[in-house]
């Protein structure tokens, strides 16, 4: 512990595994060892795939490599932490680490919310406007967006690590998870939170929150262009080019929303549900996201097989 006066701030916070299993954790490491191992060989694939296949050079491709670059950023920042506390059991993580790890972990959710808006946008101007998608989403207008999601997500979340490094800590210094969470750590001050929880509530409203409403807008204006077509066959094939951006966007929403109602309402939740909430998360997507567009993309399939049919010739 530091101490200043009446001003106490831990060395470090213990991680937690999954509670009630600690003594099966190296078993419990090894479906982790699986997603993990999928995430970061699956992410790489779809970036290899997109980068040497130049019909995939098009901006719904563009954001779906986003989307991987991302995807493979949450894996990393968890991997560590996560299988040192399975296989090792070390659960120390630094003060400073700890919020340079919750850092990054939010930023990069927050960026994976926002691709998945930027894919509704492109998959909603590639059906409702075809002719006009190739001058709206130039290559120079995808960068753009790109930018501006990072920049969104490092400036909105900046003022997060220094509101927690100000607060009084006491007491327990034992996470809920195998990384940190902006809401666990808050939760073990024994200061004044209510700037933290305001502020962390409006950012989460102000951009996931808004991500969300403007995916489900856009695929009520797709559904509303898809009705409008003539035949039955038209109609499946404008859907079928969303489905698995709809799966993703299931994938990422949905535990999310669940963890943070946990975090902030959950209080007789028992820890083992808001545990594997958590995991699923931030481990299920980046794993699942490249096996779902590997298998509805026709195109991201084909260029696999090609690939794959050259490196056996």
């Amino acid at each position: 512990w530091e101490f200043n006066g009446s001003f106490y701030q831990p060395s470090a916070f213990l991680m937690m595994g999954i509670p009630g299993l600690e003594a099966l954790h190296p078993w419990i490491s090894i479906p982790f060892c699986a997603l993990y191992l999928t995430a970061l060989l699956g992410n790489c694939v779809i970036l290899f795939i997109i980068r040497k296949t130049p019909s995939l050079h098009e901006p719904m491709y563009y954001f779906l490599s986003m989307l991987a670059v991302t995807d493979l950023g949450l894996a990393l920042c968890t991997l560590p932490t996560t299988l040192g506390l399975f296989w090792f059991n070390v659960r120390r993580i630094g003060f400073d680490a700890c919020l340079t790890q919750m850092y990054f972990i939010h930023i990069l959710s927050f960026i994976e919310s926002s691709v998945l808006l930027a894919m509704a946008f492109d998959r909603f101007i590639a059906i409702s406007h075809p002719l006009r998608h190739p001058s709206i989403l130039t290559k120079t207008t995808v960068l753009k967006i790109g930018l501006a999601i990072v920049l969104r997500g490092m400036v909105s979340l900046l003022p997060i690590p220094f509101l927690l490094k100000r607060l009084t800590y006491c007491g327990k210094t034992e996470l809920s998870h195998s990384f940190c969470f902006h809401p666990d750590i808050m939760n073990l001050a024994c200061a004044d939170i209510k700037v933290n929880v305001f502020y962390g509530m409006i950012i989460l409203l102000s951009t996931v929150g808004m991500d969300f409403i403007f995916i489900v807008l856009s695929y009520i204006l797709i559904i509303r262009t898809v009705v409008s077509l003539t035949t039955k066959e038209e109609c499946l094939k404008a859907l079928n080019t969303c489905v698995s951006h709809i799966c993703a966007v299931l994938v990422f929403f949905i535990p999310m929303i669940g963890l943070s109602m946990i975090h902030r309402f959950g209080k007789n939740v028992p820890p083992l549900v808001n545990t594997l909430v958590a995991y699923t998360y931030l481990i299920i997507p980046p794993a699942l996201n490249p096996v779902i567009y590997s298998i509805k993309s026709t195109h991201i399939r084909e260029a696999l097989l090609r690939a794959l049919r050259r490196k056996r010739a």
